[in-house]
């Protein structure tokens, strides 16, 4: 079958969830056996969002081959359990730069660089993904980030246009808006959604699917209201609800139609719904899940998204373990010796969380030697892993002077250092160590029971220090054990303490790779280990 190409718009405000209707879209196509994937256009100019702040635009999501993406790549791989790369996640300043190079390189032959044509061409080229032939998809979902009416996503809305002439039936425009609920009127308000789409028309296109964010439930007079004036079936105006969980939403779009409205539009026969037992199993599991354990993220980013990767994977990790996971933030900035047992008090575990940079750490490395002496289940990832190394130097080593070159780069015990390929590069984005790397577990060791006694496993890394093998033995003989071994680079990958009940810190983010139907193997680990505690 020919691809087929939907088109995930956003009006009224940001924050709609644009990522988790497409992630939807794309399990609900998926169960019908079609192959799919999922792309993001954010129309910021920043090449990636890797150098971003994680107030500003949450976590930044790495790509098997290396990419530092938006964080809904993480939900599109959470819903649909593929692979998403490179070509999954496209800027405008990744646009605006293939097109200068090529102006550069002479391409042009001397023609005025234009955003219509040139710029509009080469968004049109991702969004058919011209560059992957080799690997042909039944349907490619587009998310458009930000919202209709933003200057900067003109030149998209400009493309997705001129696309919507070229393929005919073969292209479908889902747009997402908002219903206010007003409640001093005590009504929910549908003008918004009219401007949006009115707007959405000015710019020549006009949306096949309408799905309503609101946080009452819609009457059929409403939809109907919003059908007639936008010029949308009744049948394509959909409710997307406050729903108890990202993961009801798949289910209330399939219960609604959304995927059935797709295909008539297309013009594909809908057939049966599917069952997609798996899901509805995971969903029951989540509903019967009322025990609580209670984990702690001890990071510097109070903020849901700066941690979403991981927040989702012990959610994942608690259903299936039968357990509900309340996750508390602990502000490693405001951890100190006098107050670590009192911040720690009632968590039945840790995450030592991710980061870059010198604020918080000290607050971190504490929060390690305290979970270690009391034998707290403790999870440390990337940076959470280097400062359990660093704590165990000082407490354990006798080597109170011990650092990472990031924080300290006179220090005379750098058991942290600077990787070797990574000396000489002054840039910032984009010039880690990205994407996922082969690594050898140890035989017998707790990681290695923990993926089902696999030895080589894959993990994605986003990290410029690593472990200092010079100091390995002396480790190895006061009981912090290298299990996990790059065979290629020989950098260690994961520290655990055997004689702890759970103490594991990975060089590489585990959190990436869990999804909702194959929960990560560490994270699974971690929680049962939490709920013996």
């Amino acid at each position: 079958m020919e691809t087929k190409y939907i088109f995930v718009t956003g009006g009224v405000v940001s924050s709609l969830g644009k990522g988790i209707i497409s992630a939807s879209i794309g399990k609900l196509l998926q169960a019908r056996g079609y192959k799919v994937t999922i792309q993001k256009f954010d129309p910021y100019i920043n090449i990636d969002p890797g150098t971003l702040n994680p107030y500003e635009h949450g976590e930044c999501y790495v790509t098997v081959d290396g990419m530092e993406t938006d964080l809904d790549l993480g939900h599109y791989e959470r819903f649909t359990g593929i692979h998403t790369t490179r070509n999954n996640s496209i800027t405008t300043g990744r646009i605006y730069k293939t097109v200068i190079d090529r102006e550069r390189h002479g391409d042009y032959l001397g023609k005025t660089i234009q955003v219509v044509p040139h710029i509009t061409d080469e968004i049109k080229r991702r969004m058919l993904r011209e560059d992957e032939k080799e690997e042909a998809f039944d349907f490619v979902i587009t998310e458009v980030g930000g919202t209709i009416g933003d200057i900067e996503s003109a030149p998209f809305m400009e493309a997705i246009r001129q696309l919507r002439w070229q393929l005919g039936r073969n292209a479908v425009c889902v747009h997402l808006t908002y219903v206010p609920y007003l409640k001093a009127a005590d009504e929910l308000k549908t003008k918004p959604t009219q401007h949006s789409v009115k707007e959405l028309q000015g710019m020549g296109i006009q949306p096949d699917i309408l799905v309503l964010r609101t946080e009452r439930h819609l009457d059929d007079g409403m939809r109907m209201k919003v059908a007639s004036f936008c010029n949308v079936d009744l049948e394509c105006v959909v409710q997307s609800e406050d729903m108890p969980s990202i993961y009801e939403v798949p289910v209330s779009m399939q219960q609604q139609g959304l995927d059935a409205a797709i295909m008539r539009k297309i013009g594909i026969p809908v057939g049966e719904t599917p069952a997609m037992k798996p899901w509805h199993d995971f969903l029951d599991k989540q509903r019967n899940a009322t025990r609580e354990v209670h984990i702690g993220l001890v990071g510097k980013y109070d903020l849901q998204d700066a941690y979403k990767s991981i927040r989702e994977s012990l959610n994942l990790a608690g259903i299936y373990n039968n357990v509900k996971a309340k996750l508390h933030f602990v502000n490693s900035e405001e951890i100190s010796k006098a107050n670590v047992g009192e911040k720690l008090k009632g968590l039945q575990g840790i995450i030592i969380c991710p980061g870059f940079g010198t604020r918080g750490i000290e607050g971190k490395i504490i929060a390690a030697e305290y979970t270690r002496t009391h034998d707290i289940p403790t999870f440390g990832i990337c940076l959470g892993m280097q400062m359990m190394v660093i704590e165990f130097a000082r407490d354990v080593l006798g080597l109170s002077d011990a650092n990472s070159r990031e924080m300290d780069t006179e220090t005379p015990n750098n058991v942290i250092d600077i990787m070797e390929e990574q000396k000489n590069i002054t840039q910032m984005g984009g010039t880690m160590r990205l994407g996922a790397y082969e690594c050898e577990l140890v035989k017998g060791s707790r990681a290695y029971e923990a993926y089902g006694e696999e030895a080589l496993i894959k993990e994605r890394h986003r990290h410029r220090y690593e472990f200092n093998n010079q100091y390995l033995e002396e480790y190895e003989a006061a009981g912090m054990k290298c299990v996990g071994i790059n065979p290629a680079a020989n950098l260690v990958e994961i520290v655990e303490i055997p004689d702890k009940r759970w103490y594991i810190g990975t060089q590489f983010h585990p959190e990436y790779s869990s999804t909702v139907l194959q929960p990560h193997p560490l994270f699974m680990s971690f929680v049962k280990a939490c709920i013996a505690e």
